[in-house]
């Protein structure tokens, strides 16, 4: 776990479950980021955007938002609970959530 996952709430133990279920993968970095390479079968809504695209996490059972440091996808977390999303995961980094993803 690295200290932005310890600071920001990944929960890692949680995290490879969740994945081979099926969760929504949302990578919170910018466009320009997520074209560089991200998770297979992950979508780009950066951070700057999420409380604008609310809907798009409608419905899903499992949301695991991650970014380059762990630092955006904390505060997508926040922002997704704030706003009613109780089902989601911190996953910290592009290389913590690639990592179980077959």
């Amino acid at each position: 776990m690295n200290i932005f996952q310890s600071l920001f709430g990944g929960e890692t133990a949680d995290l490879k479950s969740i994945i081979e279920k099926g969760a929504f993968l949302v990578d919170v970095r910018t466009p320009a980021e997520f074209a560089g390479g991200s998770v297979p079968g992950a979508v780009n809504i950066p951070l700057d955007t999420i409380g604008s695209q609310l809907a798009k996490f409608k419905g899903k059972e499992n949301i695991v938002v991650f970014c380059r440091s762990g630092n955006r996808s904390g505060q997508a977390k926040s922002i997704l609970m704030q706003n009613g999303f109780t089902n989601v995961i911190n996953g910290g980094t592009v290389d913590d959530v690639i990592r179980f993803v077959h």
